[in-house]
């Protein structure tokens, strides 16, 4: 990738892709501790000299021992702890929500600070072994070490309220619907990603782009995609969906030249790995772009908590309601009028009857016998039925009717189905025959 399709809204995309890995906050937290002793250096002699004098290195150097023998022993508790949450939730919950807790912004900016202040400390210690740092002008040191103290005591507090509910179920719902709704506002802020939505397939003199390697497709950086698009003088057209699975061998994009034939002469194999290089392909699918995993992930919550050996109904209802507000936000990407920001990009819409599937058809389908899941189910969707976006509406109708279908016949008790004959709407029932 060359330097012109670093513009901003790349950069910003993989500046926020790096940003939620641990190693990277732990990295300029380490910068920081060394930034800081410099600072040290540099404010020391502009101290006035009775000033400066007041305090020896010795009332640093306590600071420093205690700093560095604490923060070894709290930062691997705490790596500790997170290691058993990470797998706890994974078996307890579902994999897929392993991978979020993991990107916890708490939990890293903790472990983050209490190395950045193990270094800070260490390599204090050693300035001061070395000279560096005299006894007769530690003033500045000492104030700074106080400060990463005060810093320390902060973290400290917050990591400990954070262990209060790290890990639990309602925490981590939470954090997978807080995750799943801002994809969802973010989506709907530019449309099909600023590109124009594409209902159909691709044009027949379409060129296809195919696969290098088997995988999910996991994210894409419109703006780059574009702006090759432009130098290379085609529209792209995306056909299939971030979080799709794609063969080795199966279209990736289709390309079409515009204004002109396609012909051989033209670059296609620089444009190829250009695209390649803005169009990922990965072995699991991640969050990052694809709101639909969000929802897939909270149906798989919904779906362990009804098995046989936890029938945990009340979590099931849980995260149909919570399902129900992120799809609450939903708006028809291939509306007409729609602001295009890409003008050379194609890419297919979300479509509702994938995101009611995603959300509800898992949980549905386990918790069709039991009652109370199911009159929350229709309760839900008779919301979603009244949404202003007539595809969300019609989407939620046709589940609402086949899960009432499903319902009636893994009931056997003519009380419990008339119970979830009653929380379905006038409409729906209308559609289903009715109960015995």
């Amino acid at each position: 990738m060359n330097i012109k399709e670093l513009i901003p809204h790349t950069l910003f995309r993989k500046a926020r892709e790096y940003s939620r890995k641990l190693w990277v906050r732990v990295v300029i937290m380490g910068l920081l501790a060394f930034v800081a002793l410099g600072l040290t250096q540099l404010f020391e002699p502009l101290v006035p000299k009775e000033v400066a004098t007041r305090l020896t290195g010795e009332a640093a150097d306590r600071l420093l021992q205690i700093i560095a023998d604490a923060m070894l022993a709290v930062t691997i508790f705490s790596i500790t702890i997170m290691v058993t949450v990470y797998r706890s939730t994974s078996a307890q919950f579902t994999p897929r929500a392993h991978r979020l807790i993991i990107q916890d912004r708490t939990t890293q900016n903790t472990l983050a600070v209490f190395i950045g202040a193990y270094v800070y400390a260490l390599v204090a210690i050693i300035m001061r072994e070395l000279g560096v740092y005299v006894d007769e002008r530690s003033f500045v040191l000492f104030l700074t070490t106080v400060m990463v103290l005060a810093i320390i005591v902060i973290f400290l507090i917050r990591w400990v309220l954070h262990l209060q509910s790290f890990g639990s179920l309602i925490d981590t719902t939470r954090q997978i619907e807080s995750v799943t709704t801002s994809l969802f506002k973010e989506r709907l802020k530019t449309p099909c990603m600023g590109g124009h939505p594409l209902t159909g397939p691709a044009p027949d003199d379409a060129r296809p782009i195919f696969a290098p390697e088997s995988g999910y497709l996991k994210h894409i950086y419109p703006e780059a995609l574009d702006q090759q698009a432009q130098d290379h003088g085609v529209e792209i057209y995306l056909t299939r969906r971030i979080g799709d699975f794609i063969f080795v061998g199966e279209p990736l994009v289709q390309v079409r030249r515009c204004g002109t034939p396609q012909d051989e002469d033209h670059d296609w194999d620089s444009l190829e790995q250009k695209v390649f290089d803005t169009v990922q392909l990965g072995d699991l699918r991640t969050f990052d772009q694809d709101p639909r995993f969000g929802l897939r992930v909270l149906g798989e919550v919904a779906s362990k908590a009804l098995s046989p050996g936890i029938n945990d109904g009340g979590t099931a209802i849980d995260v149909i309601t919570r399902i129900g507000r992120i799809l609450s936000y939903y708006s028809d990407e291939a509306k007409p009028g729609g602001k295009v920001n890409l003008p050379n990009l194609h890419i297919a819409p979300i479509s509702s009857d994938a995101l009611i599937e995603d959300g509800f058809g898992a949980l549905a389908r386990d918790g069709s016998s039991v009652v109370e899941v199911q009159m929350a189910l229709q309760e839900v969707l008779a919301g979603l039925m009244q949404h202003p976006d007539p595809g969300l509406a019609a989407s939620a109708r046709a589940a609402a009717e086949n899960h009432l279908r499903r319902a009636f016949e893994d009931v056997p008790f003519g009380p419990d189905r008339a119970r979830i004959w009653s929380a379905a709407r006038k409409e729906v029932r209308e559609a289903v025959e009715t109960p015995e």
